[in-house]
């Protein structure tokens, strides 16, 4: 397949870049059997029934981004993408002059340092001299996604974090947006219709907001990121598909999550802890998600392509295409999609 059969021309205006007063006020819209049909996320519970099962990714995003100085005086921006231990961390930087393997630097005018000990490809190692935990907790600030073209600001902090995150799984950079529309009121709706809820871990890492560099689509691979699923989540599951209720996963975080330890298992799931690197594109099995629930991607990209095999490549084109010309809004603060 050819990526730019992936594209499609978006608006600008488009890009969500704040998120509304209530979360669960943004438009949904849902696409079953090839039809569209427009509501609210509030809405939702018209479109499941009870015994569905939501699957939520309970991941908590930390504060990632660090403002930093060369010894120089030079502004360098880092981008944590992983703690590796308690003093070490990967990320990607911007700077005012070139970073060189060597090159110390000082944490948000402190006399707190880190030496960069290594490159590799897009990403930097650094070793502080202070606990990287406590450091991103006092100095450091939201990862908005690189398409919100503002300064931080104080709602960031609450909005850019899914209301059932947990506090134990605070490991990533990137929020699972889909779950951003939740809010407790929601939940509890649901849960009182008969609406069940589990949870799977994956961890966002930076490398889901790098384009495909790939013109073929099955020449493209993608970053490693840390997904756990429980014998809790499992059961959950299994108990579902037995009374022929439906899976939902909340994301293609999730979805990616479930399908492949399901892949790993060869049509089975048994409870994981460890990495995954699945690119799900057109013509991808699906084993265990019956519905998705997501927010609008961008083009040529693998969220976009997961959605297109989800939901067929023709039907999201046209999903996609009504959703332009009715302007929802795209991205991580913007409106969402059901997908049966």
């Amino acid at each position: 397949m050819n990526l730019e059969d992936f594209n499609f021309n978006l608006p600008k205006e488009l890009i969500a870049s704040r998120p509304l007063q209530d979360r669960d006020m943004s438009r949904l819209l849902v696409m079953e059997d090839g039809e569209l049909k427009a509501a609210l996320f509030k809405d939702l519970k018209c479109f499941l029934r009870p015994g569905d099962l939501l699957v939520i990714n309970d991941t908590k995003v930390f504060k990632a981004r660090l403002n930093c100085f060369k010894m120089s005086g030079a502004k360098v921006e880092i981008m944590t993408e992983r703690i590796l231990d308690k003093y070490r961390i990967t990320a990607q930087t911007k700077s005012n002059s070139k970073l060189l393997e060597g090159d110390e630097i000082l944490v948000n005018s402190t006399d707190i340092r880190a030496v960069l000990e290594k490159k590799d490809g897009y990403l930097s190692y650094f070793n502080f001299t202070s606990p990287i935990k406590e450091i991103l907790d006092k100095y450091g600030n939201t990862p908005l996604p690189p398409y919100i073209k503002r300064d931080i600001e104080e709602i960031d902090e609450s909005r850019y974090q899914t209301v059932y995150a947990n506090s134990e799984k605070l490991n990533s950079v990137a929020a699972p947006t889909a779950g951003l529309h939740f809010d407790h009121h929601t939940l509890r709706n649901l849960k009182d219709f008969g609406v069940n809820i589990t949870s799977v871990t994956l961890d966002i890492g930076l490398g889901t907001f790098k384009p495909l560099k790939k013109t073929i689509v099955e020449e493209n691979f993608l970053h490693k990121e840390c997904i756990e699923l429980s014998e809790d989540a499992i059961k959950h599951i299994q108990n579902t598909k037995l009374t022929g209720s439906r899976v939902v996963a909340v994301g293609t975080t999730v979805l990616r999550c479930l399908e492949a330890v399901n892949k790993y298992n060869k049509g089975s799931l048994k409870s994981f802890n460890g990495e995954t690197d699945i690119f799900i594109y057109p013509g991808f099995k699906f084993g265990v998600v019956d519905a998705l629930i997501t927010n609008f991607h961008l083009p040529c990209s693998s969220l976009f392509l997961l959605v297109s095999a989800f939901g067929g490549p023709e039907r999201v084109k046209m999903a996609y295409l009504h959703a332009i010309q009715s302007k929802f809004r795209f991205f991580s603060y913007g409106d969402a999609m059901f997908i049966v």
